[in-house]
């Protein structure tokens, strides 16, 4: 109710819990003045942002409801008296409504609608570059621009978080006010800008749709099929209706139709990437048709709203959208995150496939898995014996990190070469293959098999740690047995098998940094491999190879093998060579630059272990060092493992946006999984499962 005060006048109504002649109303009053006096364009759009950063700021409010009601009643105080004044004070509020209106009529919002948050085409560093000045020097004002408007009203993550948790009756109430029902003119230029952001949308979905790039491998068709010609068309009628003010009941579910089919186009073209390889120019062009897709959803919701209330709360999604991706635009952050991003989803795409082949799924890959570990321990055993060889030559450091590096790559390359197993390269890429199933499955199905999956790796991770490690002991032992019947001396002399404890040694030595460091190049490995493999795909290599010139001299069948010999290993040359090379060089690189860098390899190093043992004699349990080197072999096994993985794990599900939540429901079913059943994680089924 409306009071009257001492003189007899009537005072604005108080609506219940809100007191018009506090501070809080006060200083509403002033803002909405502000804007409301305003008479030009520049002073009108100063005067609404500072009445709009008023609004939102302060509220202080206990750190345990900080984050969850963001618009608790005590903390929308001030946004709660700035709307009860304009509907409790006509003149005020039609002047208010006047300058708002004339910002509209005076504005273009063409580009907030259809620009902000859809990708840009530059390259990486001329984006980053653009934002860093932006950051710098302020742009030029473009008040014309209301797409610089909502750049200064969500400047931070904070201020869009607030617009998008306002209550929905108090965003009504917000939306009423400025439905501008007796400005026409004004009305009319918003709903054309609306209308043009839609078109300008649909033509950058259906350029990107229908590009060379994505029409080869999507379902071939007429272009006047493609469903990306057809949403356009759809929604430049549906724009034409609805600025004629005609129902858009079917039009709007004909779009919708369409829409969807879209989406299955792009699903479509999602599944012949993984097999043909994909590139980051593709990975952008899906990601500009989803964006433009989700934008043109939630335009056509306002669009086709039935009633007031339906469209306020279509119109808030909208705009919550729209403020997130102004946001995004000139964060270096967001820049960060999506180049790496689009670099993330390239290679992940390829080395999930390949870390299918690192899994025992039967008791009979199982046993093999122990064999192929066992062969590669045997190999490791001589790849170590050179390596200590090479260590006591003297050389330069470059050349001993080649020497190094060329060992460890032609070790690797043989293991490949005949099935062999070697540990520590498997996690990254089995890491990439459970967060492939990750992204694939959804709800129970998806935590069914991630359990399922996870305890595959973790057994056959176990069954190739243990048999790598106890064969380059025990061949390691008998190698030095036979070196000393041969040459009459240890392999190793004292002084150095000493020098072996203690570099080994986690107290005595970096090699806790060093073995995760070693973690870090496993996986960057995995990366350069995923990598090749997918430009050898992509550019179709294997086919270049089989066609070359060359053929007319070496043989048409020969350079067909070379062809499928290249398509079957690529991933894996790539992965044995950059490891061997960056294991090798990264000491020679730490020596050159001061750093201390240095690589603890838990297969390699035992074997070095078990060379500096046998050759002590009976003096290699002296003074506890061997404990420490048993510790320090220990530390490799789980930093090399744990460090690769989970680098393989968060670079996949990065690519992949999986949520927070989906991680949390990931762990928890693993732990009941663990904890219910851990024989599933450390053997083999009695049986094998059904084929599928």
């Amino acid at each position: 109710m409306a009071r009257v005060d001492e003189a007899g006048g009537r005072q604005p109504r108080e609506p219940d819990g809100v007191t018009l002649g506090d501070a809080p109303a006060v200083e509403a009053r002033r803002h909405l003045e502000s804007v409301a006096s305003a008479a030009e364009l520049s002073e009108r759009i100063d005067a609404f942002v500072d009445l709009v950063r008023w609004a939102r700021s302060g509220w202080d409010v206990p750190a345990a409801e900080a984050g969850r009601h963001f618009w608790s009643r005590h903390r929308a105080g001030r946004l709660e008296n700035a709307v009860a004044l304009l509907e409790s004070d006509e003149e005020l509020r039609r002047r208010y409504v006047d300058a708002v209106a004339g910002v509209f009529q005076d504005s273009d919002a063409t580009n907030a609608f259809a620009h902000a948050g859809i990708p840009s085409e530059r390259g990486f560093l001329a984006e980053l570059g653009e934002r860093v000045m932006d950051r710098l020097l302020p742009r030029p004002r473009n008040d014309r621009d209301l797409a610089t408007l909502l750049r200064r009203l969500f400047r931070s993550e904070a201020a869009v978080e607030r617009f998008d948790q306002i209550p929905e009756p108090l965003f009504e109430r917000l939306f009423r006010l400025h439905a501008l029902t007796e400005h026409r003119g004004a009305r009319e230029s918003l709903r054309r800008a609306f209308a043009d952001g839609l078109r300008l949308l649909a033509t950058w979905a259906q350029a990107q749709g229908l590009s060379p790039k994505l029409r080869k491998r999507g379902r071939e068709s007429e272009v006047t099929a493609s469903p990306f010609y057809r949403v356009a068309k759809l929604g430049e009628a549906l724009a034409a209706r609805w600025l004629a003010g005609e129902d858009l009941g079917s039009e709007a579910e004909a779009w919708r139709r369409e829409c969807g089919r879209c989406r299955d186009e792009l699903a479509g073209i999602h599944d012949r990437i993984e097999r043909e390889g994909v590139s980051t120019h593709v990975v952008y062009g899906m990601e500009v048709i989803e964006r433009c897709l989700a934008r043109m959803e939630l335009m056509v919701d306002v669009m086709a709203a039935p009633g007031e209330r339906q469209a306020a709360t279509a119109l808030h999604r909208l705009l919550a959208r729209l403020a997130g991706s102004v946001h995004d635009d000139r964060s270096v952050r967001h820049l960060l995150w999506w180049t790496t991003h689009l670099l993330q989803r390239r290679i992940v795409e390829r080395s999930g496939r390949t870390g299918e082949h690192y899994i025992a799924n039967t008791r009979a890959e199982y046993r093999h898995m122990w064999l192929a570990a066992a062969g590669g321990g045997l190999l490791t055993v001589g790849t170590a014996a050179i390596k200590t060889a090479i260590s006591g030559w003297t050389a330069p450091d470059f050349v001993h990190g080649l020497l190094y590096g060329l060992n460890y790559a032609v070790s690797f390359l043989l293991m490949q070469r005949f099935g062999l197993v070697l540990a520590t390269k498997q996690p990254a890429m089995t890491g990439a293959a459970l967060a492939t199933i990750v992204r694939e499955r959804r709800g129970a199905e998806r935590a069914d098999e991630i359990t399922e999956v996870a305890a595959r790796i973790t057994r056959s991770q176990l069954a190739a740690v243990l048999g790598n490690l106890l064969v380059v002991g025990a061949g390691s032992a008998v190698f030095v047995v036979l070196w000393s019947l041969l040459f009459g001396r240890p392999f190793l002399a004292e002084a150095e098998a000493a020098e072996v404890y203690k570099a080994l040694s986690p107290v005595n030595s970096l090699t806790v940094f060093y073995a995760a460091l070693t973690g870090v190049i496993l996986w960057l490995a995995s990366v350069i491999g995923g990598w090749f493999d997918n430009l050898c795909v992509y550019h179709r290599l294997p086919l270049v190879v089989a066609q070359h010139p060359a053929g007319e001299r070496l043989g048409r069948e020969r350079m067909a093998r070379w062809g499928e010999s290249l398509e079957r290993n690529a991933a894996g040359w790539a992965t044995n060579v950059s490891l061997g090379f960056m294991l090798g060089m990264t000491p020679a690189i730490g020596h050159f630059l001061g750093f201390p860098l240095d690589v603890r390899h838990v297969t390699l190093n035992s074997g070095v272990l078990s060379l500096a043992t046998a050759s002590l004699g009976r003096g290699w349990f002296e003074e506890g060092m061997f404990l420490r080197g048993i510790a320090g072999v220990a530390v490799m096994f789980v930093l090399n493992l744990s460090v690769s993985f989970l680098l393989a794990l968060v670079t996949a599900a990065r690519a992949y946006e999986l949520p927070p939540t989906g991680v949390r429901e990931l762990l928890r079913g693993l732990y009941r999984r663990f904890t219910t059943a851990p024989r599933d994680f450390l053997l083999p089924p009695r049986r094998d499962p059904p084929i599928s």
